[in-house]
């Protein structure tokens, strides 16, 4: 679950925001419309943390992870798509890093409980599993095979997009927020988020212009008008 209690936004005089109170809770999506400027994408960035509140504040169940649509094309230009994927989950992308270090050492004698240690905690987050999940993220979106181990700088701008929604939908999140997830995406990879979304147990917010796309996956729409938020 996320919530946003009392929340104002306020950028100059305007305030984009004034009060905002709502519940995000699982098992739902939710479709946050309003027109153009009213603070959607910025209200997705003020939940994920990246935007802080003039008042007010954002509460995530503890220990719940959440997810974002990356929209740097350009971020993992130096990383593998495979990896770029993983960091969806990037304790378990650090936990995979760090036992790699480990046992490429000569002796790793000394090592030996950290390793265990990290063995531990990646099996318990079906670490064993990451890479063919990862791969089955891609496949769905109509990344071949061929390039889950290419350099994401050597793709194009549509196939970057796909990798990184990849990314965010990655390893079962808690919460997902979704911004214009369906931007230069072909018909194929649409209906395969469609029907990835409608099986999704967690919580999703979504951003689209797509009304199409927003009435097929969402089981609630939140509203943004004159700085209140309205759910139906």
């Amino acid at each position: 679950m996320i919530s946003a209690n009392n929340v104002t936004l306020r950028i100059g005089k305007k305030a984009l925001f004034e009060d905002v109170n709502i519940k995000f809770t699982e098992g739902n999506c939710y479709g946050l419309i309003g027109a153009n400027g009213a603070g959607k994408s910025t209200f997705l960035k003020i939940l994920s943390g990246q935007l802080d509140t003039t008042n007010g504040n954002i509460v995530i169940t503890p220990g719940q992870r959440l997810s974002v649509l990356e929209q740097d094309h350009f971020k993992y230009d130096a990383f593998t798509v495979m990896d770029t994927v993983i960091m969806g989950n990037q304790r378990l992308y650090d936990i995979m890093k760090e036992k790699d270090a480990i046992y490429a050492k000569e002796d790793f004698s000394e090592e030996g409980i950290r390793a265990s240690e990290l063995e531990g905690e990646f099996a318990e987050m079906n670490g064993w599993e990451a890479e063919s999940d990862a791969a089955t993220l891609l496949n769905g979106l109509g990344i071949e095979p061929d390039l889950h181990y290419t350099l994401m700088g050597d793709l194009n701008g549509n196939e970057k997009v796909k990798v990184l929604l990849a990314r965010a939908l990655f390893g079962n999140p808690d919460i997902l927020l979704l911004d214009e997830p369906t931007n230069h995406l072909d018909l194929g990879a649409i209906e395969w988020l469609e029907e990835f979304l409608i099986n999704f147990e967690n919580t999703v917010i979504v951003v689209s212009h797509d009304r199409y796309f927003l009435n097929k996956v969402c089981t609630h729409t939140a509203d943004i008008d004159y700085g209140k938020i309205q759910l139906y």
